[in-house]
């Protein structure tokens, strides 16, 4: 049985051939591409198809487009690549709420590891850090949005010491993709001494380099945010 062979549209030529040129470290990353001018030269196509190749790499992370200069390839990183996500995930998390329910396992499953490879991993200088970063947020009470910021900034802080670079920038994106949830629980009375407090607990362990105390501290912390989750859900 045959089966009828699709006929390709202009701009998905162009954009196979202009990814070739990138995989090849033709244009490297933080270089400009050629003009639209140049594109259409070089292919023989219309500024239709070159424009409709620009912008599906743009909404794919790979290149970077500002007006009135020439599109530039992205430096790829794991914070780009998760970010790519982020509208999708949200999108998700908002029409089908029951997946909320797996991103709080997810995060409990990604954090309390991290916590356990902090405390494995952390120097002296870390944990001083972390310190300072308890200090700062219980600083930012005042403010509603600096306090969630610091919130998520001491979560990455502690995925960050593992050394893997993945490992912060999927906690950061977890942390924004409910982050709208979130709002909602840091105004529930006493939530932010009650979030000192835990987070207080987990530095403690890592100071120790107690690996099973840091991941229990850790999970109690989400924990308990995940109860106060599940409650609002169900209002």
């Amino acid at each position: 049985m045959s089966e009828t062979i699709q006929r390709r549209k202009l701009y998905q030529e162009v954009l196979e051939r202009l990814m070739e040129r990138i995989h090849s470290g033709e244009l490297p990353p933080g270089s400009q591409l050629p003009s639209e001018r140049e594109l259409m030269e070089q292919y023989g196509v219309g500024r239709p198809a070159v424009r409709e190749a620009l912008q599906a790499m743009e909404r794919s992370g790979f290149v970077e487009i500002v007006h009135g200069e020439r599109a530039r390839v992205v430096d790829p990183t794991a914070d780009r690549l998760i970010a790519q996500i982020a509208i999708g995930a949200q999108h998700l998390l908002r029409t089908k709420p029951a997946m909320l329910g797996h991103l709080k396992e997810a995060r409990v499953f990604l954090e309390t590891s991290t916590a356990r490879m902090a405390a494995e991993r952390a120097t002296e200088a870390q944990i001083a850090s972390l310190r300072l970063s308890i200090a700062e947020h219980r600083a930012s009470m005042v403010n509603l949005e600096e306090f969630i910021e610091r919130d998520m900034a001491f979560h990455r802080e502690i995925a960050d010491i593992s050394g893997n670079p993945i490992f912060p920038s999927i906690v950061e994106s977890m942390f924004r993709w409910a982050s709208e949830f979130y709002y909602t629980l840091v105004r529930a009375p006493g939530a932010e001494e009650l979030t000192l407090t835990e987070h207080q607990r987990i530095v403690d362990a890592i100071a120790m380099h107690d690996g099973d105390a840091a991941a229990e501290a850790m999970r109690s912390h989400l924990m308990r945010a995940n109860d106060l989750y599940r409650e609002l859900g169900q209002q």
